[in-house]
């Protein structure tokens, strides 16, 4: 079994704006394209073009429609992966200490050349963040892009999470959630973050920003509607051959 550390030196997280996502699945595309491509075995899929396609996904996007007391009801798109649990159970039943907590990030790894693929983490992780590569059969999990975040031969612009530098929304965001200062831990006091199922005692570094009130969004002024000179009439009696075709029609 793998021990948790005492304390770590930084908290390495995403901040996920339910408010902001729009579905599109980009950060899954992201994360799938560079996981497969830069880290550690490919990420498989088996018959990716049959009649039960499957595939190992890091990062997934949920959608579930809420009815609120008052009002229409609402679409939340709801990305989910690894949180990174400070209390990771996933690393605790580790029977070979493949599952690790890295003590200066607080991120959790898996070694994949001493995990067996038992499925113990699966089964101990409260949020269904852990799957099977069926191909390798070893288990695999969203990494924070580790390969990303501290390649020097990157552009600074490019060192943090794939799906984060890809979200076109700007939902996603990456940052030091131990350093109360950091632009992450600002936003997460300032909208009233959340943890994920905080009930399971497990303290997700990973933070939730809940949806606003329709009277919370922030005011853009009056509203304009940009195809209404296009739906302006253009005259108020019809010219022309429709012009005469109209009062033609008339007389019968």
């Amino acid at each position: 079994m793998t021990e948790l550390p005492a304390r770590t030196e930084r908290k390495l997280g995403l901040v996920i704006d339910l408010d902001t996502c729009v579905g599109c699945h980009a950060c899954v595309i992201s994360c799938k394209g560079w996981n497969t491509e830069n880290y550690g075995a490919p990420l498989s899929d088996q018959e990716p073009y049959g009649a039960d396609p499957s595939g190992t996904f890091l990062n997934r996007v949920h959608s579930y429609e809420i009815q609120p007391d008052a009002g229409a009801a609402q679409l939340v798109h709801f990305p989910k992966s690894c949180l990174h649990c400070e209390d990771a159970p996933c690393v605790t039943v580790c029977p070979t200490g493949a599952s690790y907590k890295r003590v200066e990030d607080g991120i959790v790894l898996v070694n994949e050349s001493d995990c067996i693929g038992c499925g113990l983490c699966a089964w101990a992780c409260p949020y269904g963040a852990r799957e099977l590569d069926q191909a390798e059969g070893v288990m695999k999990k969203c990494t924070l892009c580790v390969d990303r975040i501290y390649n020097e031969n990157l552009p600074e612009l490019d060192r943090i999470p794939a799906c984060v530098r890809t979200c076109p929304a700007g939902a996603r965001h990456f940052g030091d959630l131990g350093d109360p200062d950091s632009a992450v831990s600002r936003l997460v006091d300032a909208r009233g973050g959340v943890d994920l199922m905080p009930e399971q005692g497990t303290r997700p570094v990973n933070k939730y920003l809940p949806p606003r009130e329709r009277d919370q969004l922030p005011d853009t002024g009056p509203e304009f509607d940009v195809l209404a000179p296009l739906l302006a009439p253009v005259a108020d009696q019809p010219r022309g051959f429709l012009g005469w075709l109209d009062r033609t029609l008339e007389r019968f």
